[in-house]
C-alpha cells in the first residue's frame, strides 16, 4: 500500500499551490534558471573629489582596466600632479559595498613630488562614494569621490 501511495504522489497529473496543469509562472520560453545573472559591481571611469574645501582644486581619479590613477588638479593654472598609481582589483559580484587594497605602483609616484609614499592604499565604495584616506603636510582626512 506505501508503493502505491508512492507512485501516485510521483504522477504527472500532480499540480502544485497555483499553478495549473500546463501553465508557467514565467515568461514563454523562460524558466527562473535563464535570467541572466547581475553585471558585477563597475566603479571604471572618471571620478572627482566631492569634499574639497576649494572650488578650483581638488583630486580626480580615473579606474581603467587593473589601475586606479589619483592626481591633484589646480584648475586655476590648469596644472595637475600625481598622487596615486596602484592597483585596481575589479569587484566579481554585483554588489552595493566593495572594498580593496591598492599597491602603490612606485615606478610612477616615486619621482612625483606629490604623490603618496604610502605601499598599499584602501579604497571603499558604498552609497555611490568612492573613499580612501589621504595624509598630507601632516594632516589626514578621508576624500570622498563621486562617479562623473
Amino acid at each position: 500500500m506505501l508503493s502505491a501511495f508512492l507512485l501516485a504522489g510521483c504522477s504527472t497529473g500532480a499540480t502544485t499551490e497555483g499553478t495549473t496543469p500546463g501553465s508557467q509562472n514565467s515568461a514563454p520560453g523562460t524558466t527562473e534558471e535563464e535570467v541572466a545573472p547581475a553585471e558585477p559591481l563597475d566603479l571604471t571611469g572618471e571620478w572627482k573629489q566631492t569634499n574639497s574645501k576649494s572650488e578650483d582644486s581638488y583630486q580626480a581619479a580615473t579606474i581603467s582596466g587593473d589601475v586606479i590613477e589619483i592626481n591633484w588638479v589646480n584648475e586655476a593654472d590648469s596644472g595637475t600632479a600625481i598622487y596615486w598609481v596602484g592597483t585596481y582589483d575589479a569587484p566579481t559580484e554585483d554588489v552595493t559595498e566593495y572594498t580593496w587594497e591598492s599597491a602603490n605602483d612606485t615606478s610612477k609616484t616615486e619621482n612625483a613630488l606629490l604623490a603618496s609614499s604610502d605601499p598599499t592604499k584602501t579604497f571603499t565604495f558604498k552609497d555611490g562614494v568612492l573613499s580612501y584616506e589621504l595624509t598630507a603636510m601632516g594632516v589626514t582626512m578621508t576624500v570622498e569621490m563621486s562617479k562623473q
